[in-house]
């Protein structure tokens, strides 16, 4: 297809950085104050009507209210009395010296007593008996009123429509209080004195049962103090012990030179040379004898023959010495042998001691134990006698006391009517009614169940929320004619033809049309490998401004340099071509049915954008679904593709008709257009489901008619485009406006805007 350019101007666009058209914040869930002050807004009538009721009802209460008369008198509470004071002074031990409990402190818990059938059946007994008043326990609650004006003053005022019975239920009730404080602090004093006399029995006896222990345990074990006891056995165990390591010692000494001796005798007796038989004098002779005659025989040996008669003497001579000497040995032996028995006697002795004395010990650490234990349990209950004597002496002397500790600060004063305020109630009636017609206007709000917000269409939806379109109160005023003079304007011409050009120019410069070439970059941005070529957009109903924006998206997409076609497959109520403001004699079903007509025959190009075609819908055919399912329409689809860069098919709404399926099935992906304040939630939802069952790719949403007045990033843009409007530069260009005016008034879209 070989379309013209050459009648259209080139358009150029601001160099403006696309904005992500999905909000950020305020996902984290809590009071969305957002969404209050749009359903505040939405039912003004609502919460006005309820303020109004409401304050007027305060108001005429006020009027009609019988009069109150009302009175009060001030108690002091202070902690302590003269007589506190000069019993302090004459005991210290007294109670009356811990202001904190001898006071009788007005706290939350002693003001509940104060309302309670405790005091005031008591005040209403009184009433009866002195004023023979007919008055319940339950009007003087209801009508008395008990607070704390600081630390130590208590306010206390009463209402009731008659004065009189003010001044008696104040009178009895300030003398009720009064005594109220006094038998308070006596009965803690005389719970505190039964308490102690209780106690007393007990802890007497326990005294002298310890006492008794103890005296047991010395007569026992013969004890008088166990410490000084043990320190003398250790002693004795250690001095013995150490006289057992002496002996030892010797034994150790005997016993290796006994067996040092009995290897020498039983080796060689005669000629032992132990240090023991070194000492004996009578074995030494004896060896000494024995030695000379061994020399003598020696000597003689030399002269005689063995057998002569002087050897053999010799011989005997020697011979009768050896007895002699083994005996002494022996001796000796059994000396050393009779040491080493004493010393093991000894010995065993010590041991013997020893033991005893650790036995002794350890039974006296056993009843030291006990002793210890009895005696501080003992000088424990001793202390606690003494102790709860004291306070039993003291208690007495305090519970002598008879002054109040409360004290009548200021007198029941006069009644006086205490009318309600015709300017307070109005006033609180006002801020209530406020409150109640915000609540029901949030109440009702809810329960219609129509979407508002951006936000409230993705939580519902839970796709991707690709663009906001905020709502435009020109094109809402002047329909399609606000487009085309838009595109206009933004072509650079001044177009002269009505009388609101003002409020027209403005649209180049809102954030409406730039809220299309944020959601046309988000598209582009689903997939930067793949760019998207074909979608289809639709509605879950009708009015919800599907096709507005497929016509400024596709203006979106051309002003970027793509080669865009809008396709009107809204085969049942078409109206792309009333949008624009192009003729329907020939369109896509038209294309699809008749093989004379070329793709050429029935493309056209939108005015004012280069890069902007059209194929409207043509005749509409008795079947809009035959037409869409035939072979001839997916031919048309994939032909399209090859020819532009993005295709947008306009759709018929989701529910009730199968169009945009059999359409989107063929197409990258769908993109559905939500009205806000137009479709409620179980409809999206709806939508929806029937989107995901289908299985075609879902985009996301786009949000049209958004409230919120939160898009500010076109601040900077709007400054700059608001100094003066755009002229055409050379005389080509001004030849150009005058025949791109002369073809707009052509159009029908532009007369019905000239007759405004």
């Amino acid at each position: 297809m070989n379309a013209d350019h050459s009648l259209q101007p080139s358009l150029s666009q601001p160099d403006l950085p696309l904005i992500n058209p999905t909000p950020s914040g305020g996902d984290e869930g809590g009071l969305d104050l957002t969404q209050v002050l749009g359903a505040i807004r939405r039912k003004l009538l609502l919460v006005a009507g309820v303020t109004t009721v409401v304050a007027s009802a305060a108001v005429l209460k006020a009027l009609t209210d019988t009069p109150v008369y009302e009175a009060s008198f001030e108690i002091l509470t202070k902690p302590v009395t003269l007589e506190t004071q000069i019993i302090s002074a004459a005991n210290p031990n007294t109670l009356s010296n811990q202001e904190d409990v001898v006071a009788v402190s007005a706290d939350e818990a002693k003001l509940k007593i104060l309302t309670s059938p405790r005091v005031i059946d008591s005040v209403v007994e009184e009433i009866q008996a002195n004023y023979s008043e007919d008055i319940s326990s339950g009007e003087i609650v209801g009508g008395l009123s008990v607070k704390p004006t600081s630390p130590d003053i208590l306010q206390v005022g009463y209402q009731h429509p008659d004065p009189e019975i003010v001044n008696i239920v104040l009178t009895t009730v300030a003398q009720a209080y009064l005594d109220f404080s006094l038998e308070e602090r006596q009965s803690d004093i005389l719970r505190g004195i039964a308490f102690l006399d209780e106690q007393l029995p007990q802890l007497r006896s326990r005294v002298d049962s310890l006492q008794v222990q103890l005296e047991s345990l010395r007569q026992s074990y013969n004890l008088i103090d166990p410490e000084v006891q043990g320190q003398q056995l250790t002693q004795q165990v250690g001095t013995f012990a150490q006289e057992q390591l002496n002996i030892r010692v010797q034994l150790e000494e005997a016993r290796l030179l006994y067996a040092n001796l009995q290897q020498e005798l039983n080796q060689q007796g005669e000629t032992a040379a132990s240090s023991l038989l070194k000492q004996e004098t009578r074995y030494q002779s004896l060896l000494d004898q024995l030695l000379a005659i061994d020399t003598k025989l020696a000597e003689e040996s030399i002269l005689f023959l063995d057998g002569s008669p002087e050897i053999q003497y010799l011989q005997e001579q020697r011979q009768n010495l050896l007895p002699l000497l083994a005996q002494e040995g022996e001796r000796v032996e059994r000396q050393v042998a009779s040491n080493i028995r004493e010393l093991e006697s000894r010995d065993q002795a010590l041991g013997q001691a020893i033991g005893q004395l650790n036995q002794r010990i350890k039974e006296l650490s056993s009843v030291a134990r006990r002793y210890s234990d009895i005696q501080r349990e003992l000088q424990i209950a001793t202390d606690n006698l003494n102790q709860f004597l004291s306070k039993r002496e003291a208690l007495r002397i305090d519970v002598a006391q008879r002054q109040t500790p409360w004290e009548l600060l200021t007198q029941p004063g006069k009644p006086r009517a205490s009318a309600a305020s015709v300017k307070r109630n109005l006033m609180l009636g006002t801020v209530l009614g406020l409150l109640l017609g915000i609540g029901a206007a949030l109440v009702v709000d809810r329960l219609s169940s129509i979407i508002y917000t951006p936000k409230d269409l993705k939580s519902i939806s839970k796709l991707p929320l690709l663009g906001i379109i905020p709502f435009n109160e020109y094109l809402e005023k002047y329909g399609p004619a606000a487009s085309v003079a838009t595109r206009l304007r933004q072509a650079g011409y001044i177009f002269d033809i009505t009388n609101d050009e003002d409020e027209l120019q403005a649209q180049a410069s809102t954030p409406f049309v730039e809220a299309f070439r944020s959601l046309y970059a988000s598209l582009r941005l689903l997939n930067p490998d793949r760019p998207l070529r074909s979608i289809t957009t639709s509605s879950a109903t009708p009015n919800a401004g599907k096709t507005t924006v497929s016509i400024h998206l596709g203006q979106a997409a051309a002003a970027m340099g793509q080669r865009v076609l809008l396709v009107d497959a809204d085969l049942r109520r078409p109206s792309l071509h009333k949008q624009i403001g192009l003729r329907n004699n020939k369109g896509l079903t038209d294309l699809i049915s008749s093989s004379d007509l070329e793709m050429e025959d029935v493309i056209q190009q939108v005015p004012l954008d280069e890069n902007l075609y059209v194929v409207t819908a043509g005749t509409l055919p008795p079947d809009p679904t035959k037409v869409l399912s035939s072979q001839g329409m997916q031919r048309f689809m994939r032909e399209v593709e090859t020819k532009f860069d993005f295709v947008i098919y306009d759709m018929p709404p989701l529910l009730g008709f199968a169009d945009a399926y059999l359409v989107g099935a063929h197409t990258n992906g769908f993109l559905m257009i939500v009205g806000l304040g137009k479709v409620k939630r179980f409809v999206v939802e709806q939508a929806v489901e029937e989107l995901r069952v289908s299985g075609i790719p879902v985009l996301g949403m786009v949000a049209n008619g958004a409230q919120e007045s939160s898009i500010t990033t076109y601040s900077y843009y709007q400054y700059y485009n608001q100094n003066g409007q755009v002229q055409p530069k050379n005389q080509e260009a001004a030849d150009n406006r005058n025949g791109l005016i002369s073809s707009i008034k052509d159009l029908s879209i532009v007369k019905s805007l000239t007759k405004r």
